[in-house]
């Protein structure tokens, strides 16, 4: 302040990537990998309980979806909102829209897969 001993000072904060937006991503592409075993584990082995397997992987596919969809909404929500100048401002929008996406093609995927499986086992 002009005209007084005291000074102001604002340190800037640098921008740091969400936690939550890079966990969305991560849970996104392992419930897409995930689907991948529901889908080859259905079709590779369907005389030798395939299906079994199947259904147990598709559990962990749509688990692993649906937490992807919710941290990625989470993390966008974090992103999003307004920050004092002080604060930390999170950045990662990608991350999380691609986490969201990720992981709910993975679900998808897995109850595909899932379908596909019982079809073949039944047939």
């Amino acid at each position: 302040m002009p005209g007084t001993p005291f000074g102001v000072v604002h340190l800037d904060v640098a921008p740091v990537t969400s936690g939550l937006a890079i966990g969305a991503l991560v849970a996104g592409i392992a419930s897409v990998l995930v689907s991948l075993l529901v889908i080859c584990f259905g079709v590779a082995f369907v005389n030798e309980g395939g299906a079994w397997a199947s259904g147990a992987f598709a559990a962990l596919g749509v688990l692993a979806g649906g937490a992807a969809v919710v941290i990625g909404l989470l993390g966008r929500r974090q992103i999003r909102r307004p920050a004092v100048p002080s604060a930390v401002q999170f950045t990662g929008r990608g991350l999380a829209v691609a986490g969201i996406s990720c992981g709910a093609a993975g679900a998808l995927l897995s109850l595909l897969g899932l379908g596909l499986a019982l079809l073949l086992a039944l047939t």
